[in-house]
């Protein structure tokens, strides 16, 4: 589907490191600023225990996870926005995001040079964002400017237009990331016309080493629970150690961690959730498969997702909910319980449901 999660933050803060861990690939991820200069594009399984559940009900041939794109972006440092470090590149690589996850450095390593001197994560937190909001500034005067010129023509949506500016740069001015809610479906829909850098879905990924680092994290917790932001806590040299594992291995140093599983899936899911996607289900004797659709897509538009044709020719759905589906057995359980649901094309795929269309070619 083409969505993209951004992995940012300041130079050395473990950016790398976790993208390696989630893509078990090997790019760079050594110790000095702007080893990643251009940005590294993996595509990740997205973990996801009810395909299992559903396949050790149905075992079928094959099992296929659904799939993100995770890309791993350059540092950013302090007055990237004016062109410092590797600049405005960077900030063009974060517009091309659709969602991302800022990586904080809330570890201490004399051996690990931090790009200002000093750990202070809600510091580094408040840098990555002023850039963030310096750019769009220079994107809202620019698109304000080419307004005035309709509204001196008398275009009526410019005007409102310029209002929805005017509001923006009034919520960035004490250097926070502008919250939405206040917009209507309308005016939001004009925001988004600007790609915007600040108003992108974020999760923080504090990076944390494995003695006494959260005894930092006060300041950044209570600014995430302020600005409604969602904060994991991870040690990612931990989460990268596990990501290279065999999977008996795993499970043994999970167990020792006292772990049910890595934080590294719930970092996916949250990069996943972050993007406005929810997964259904294909599940026959042949394939066991997990498919991505965005939230509040209609029934044709996720028979869409399998194939094209499968849209244009939609006929009606055959719907069991994956409770439904682990609960009566399957297929034919569900059948029998009078929990399949036969949902025609105003059907709202809900996520979780375990699907299967009707349609002509």
């Amino acid at each position: 589907m083409g969505f993209k999660c951004g992995i940012l933050g300041l130079p050395n803060v473990g950016k790398s490191t976790l993208f390696n861990a989630i893509t078990k690939s090997s790019i760079p991820a050594e110790n000095f600023p702007f080893c990643t200069i251009e940005p590294n594009l993996g595509i990740v399984n997205v973990p996801d225990k009810r395909l299992d559940s559903i396949n050790n009900i149905v075992n079928s041939e094959k099992v296929v996870p659904t799939t993100m794109s995770f890309v791993d972006i350059a540092g950013l440092v302090k007055g990237a926005s004016r062109g410092e470090g590797l600049g405005n590149a960077f900030l063009s690589n974060i517009r091309e995001m659709n969602a991302l996850l800022h990586v904080v450095r809330c570890f201490d390593d004399e051996n690990v040079v931090h790009v200002d001197g000093a750990i202070n994560p809600l510091k580094d937190v408040e840098t990555i964002n002023l850039e963030l909001i310096f750019a769009d500034l220079d994107v809202l005067e620019k698109r304000e400017q080419k307004l005035e010129k309709l509204i001196r023509s008398g275009d009526g949506d410019a005007k409102k237009h310029k209002a929805i500016i005017q509001s923006l740069k009034k919520l960035m001015e004490n250097g926070s990331l502008p919250k939405l809610d206040n917009f209507d479906l309308e005016e939001i829909k004009f925001i988004e016309t600007m790609n915007l850098l600040s108003t992108k879905p974020m999760v923080l990924v504090a990076n944390l080493s494995d003695d006494d680092s959260k005894n930092k994290l006060d300041d950044i917790e209570a600014y995430a629970k302020s600005n409604g932001m969602n904060i994991i806590l991870a040690i990612i040299k931990v989460e990268h150690e596990l990501a290279t594992l065999e999977e008996e291995e795993q499970a043994e140093y999970l167990e020792l961690l006292g772990m049910d599983e890595p934080v590294l899936n719930k970092i996916i899911l949250a990069g996943y959730k972050l993007l406005n996607l929810e997964t259904f289900f294909t599940s026959g004797p042949k394939e066991s498969r997990a498919w991505t659709i965005r939230k509040n897509s209609l029934a044709p538009q996720a028979a869409g997702v399998i194939h094209t044709d499968f849209e244009r020719g939609f006929i009606k759905a055959e719907v069991i909910s994956y409770e439904d589906f682990i609960v009566c057995e399957g297929e034919s359980g569900a059948k029998r319980d009078g929990k399949l649901r036969l949902e025609g094309k105003d059907y709202l795929v809900m996520d979780g449901d375990v699907i299967h269309f009707k349609f002509n070619v």
